[in-house]
C-alpha cells in the first residue's frame, strides 16, 4: 500500500530514526495510486521534524520516496511553511525577536550577548547540540520590547546583563538530564 521504500546509501542519520518515520507512516496506509495521498503528507512532514528535529534533504527525499512523489515537492511544502525547518535546532531554541519594537530597544545587543556567551551566531548550534540561536522579524509582544522566546517561554524586556541568567537556567536542567555544558563567559 506504501510508496517505495527509497534507497539511502549515504544517509547520514540514524537509521532507528527512519524505521520510527516509516511506522508512522506506514499506519496512515497511503495508496501511492490515490490522488489525494498527499493530504497525510504534512502530518507526516510534522512527525518527521519531530522524530529528526529538523527535515534535511535526506529526510525530505526519503518522504517522497514514500509518497512516490518528487523531492520538489515536498521542499516546496517544506518552504512554504514557517514550522518546518531544514537546520537543525538546539534542545534550547533561542529566538531573538529583532522586529522594529524590539530592535529600537537593544534586541540586538541581546542577541550579540547570547552569541558571545555561547560561541555561536545567529542559525547555528553548539558543538554539542544543546543550544541554538535565530533572530526572528516580530514574536507580536512589542509591549514587551525586547523580547526572548526560549522553548517557546517569553522573557520581556531582556536586557543584555540578563543573558546570563536566561542560560543559567536551562543549563541546570541540561545538567539534570545529562553531563553539564560548559558556557564561555
Amino acid at each position: 500500500m506504501v510508496g517505495s521504500r527509497p534507497t539511502q546509501p549515504t544517509r547520514q542519520l540514524a537509521d532507528e530514526l527512519y524505521e520510527q518515520l516509516d511506522a508512522y507512516i506506514e499506519t496512515l496506509q497511503i495508496d501511492p495510486d490515490d490522488p489525494y495521498r498527499r493530504e497525510t503528507l504534512i502530518r507526516s512532514l510534522h512527525r518527521a521534524q519531530e522524530i529528526f528535529g529538523y527535515l534535511p534533504a535526506e529526510v525530505q527525499r526519503h518522504v517522497a520516496g514514500r509518497y512516490a512523489i518528487s523531492h520538489a515537492e515536498v521542499s516546496g511544502v517544506i518552504s512554504f511553511y514557517n514550522y518546518f525547518t531544514t537546520t537543525p535546532k538546539g534542545k534550547v531554541q533561542i529566538d531573538v525577536c529583532l522586529g522594529t519594537a524590539c530592535y529600537v530597544n537593544g534586541a540586538d545587543k541581546v542577541l550579540q550577548e547570547f552569541e558571545r556567551i555561547l560561541n555561536i551566531k545567529s542559525g547555528e548550534v553548539t558543538p554539542d547540540g544543546q543550544f541554538s540561536i535565530e533572530s526572528l522579524r516580530c514574536v507580536g509582544a512589542c509591549s514587551l520590547a525586547p523580547v526572548v522566546t526560549v522553548n517557546g517561554k517569553v522573557y520581556g524586556r531582556v536586557q543584555p546583563e540578563k543573558v546570563q541568567e536566561i542560560l543559567e537556567h536551562y543549563l541546570v536542567e541540561i545538567d539534570r538530564e545529562e553531563e553539564p555544558i560548559h558556557v564561555k563567559n
